[in-house]
């Protein structure tokens, strides 16, 4: 079976789209920045259920997708982050630099394990999902009221939920981590 299939050809999509969405924000098309913004979740919904429904689940869509979205997601925090751009709502420094910090530490977290103890699987935990899912509503919604040039209270609330999801998410990972570090390889 060929690697580059349909899903993981959406899922190369998804990734060629981010700098299309960073020029378009950049340059103050927010409108369009937001269609780009969508496609691309659109992306991300197609791939998965193409690839189940084909049965053509690859190693390297199961790789590639969850990059793509760690990409997308946070460069668009980031760009919506960057000062001089004249972003009504933009997202707090602080809470880039929480997201960047929590995925930075969850990657470095299973290299360290599966180098020093053996490969050790960690799945996905609801709060991750959750993580994500307030995550794209956050930037939807900045993208969104930065298109009307309005801050919005909407996104005030999108960034403390994301904040709390953050805190959360990587509390139970750095638990779960323990738990998966004393259980032995199977």
């Amino acid at each position: 079976m060929t690697a580059l299939t349909p899903a993981n050809q959406l899922t190369l999509l998804r990734m060629l789209l981010i700098p299309g969405f960073v020029i378009l924000v950049v340059y103050g098309e927010l409108g369009w920045a937001l269609v780009v913004f969508v496609t691309a979740g659109i992306t991300d919904a197609l791939d998965g259920v193409i690839a189940r429904r084909s049965g053509q689940k690859t190693s390297l869509g199961a790789w590639l997708d969850p990059m793509a979205d760690k990409l997308l997601l946070l460069t668009t925090f980031v760009v919506l982050t960057m000062p001089g751009l004249n972003l009504a709502n933009r997202i707090p420094v602080w809470l880039t630099a929480l997201i960047i910090s929590r995925d930075v530490g969850i990657v470095l977290t299973v290299a360290i394990v599966n180098l020093a103890i053996g490969r050790r699987t960690f799945h996905p935990s609801v709060f991750g999902k959750i993580a994500t899912g307030t995550y794209i509503l956050t930037a939807v919604a900045a993208i969104f009221f930065n298109y009307f040039r309005v801050h919005s209270v909407v996104v005030d609330l999108f960034v403390y939920a994301s904040l709390v999801i953050t805190l959360v998410s990587g509390v139970h990972y750095i638990w779960h981590a323990a738990r998966v570090v004393d259980t032995p390889a199977g």
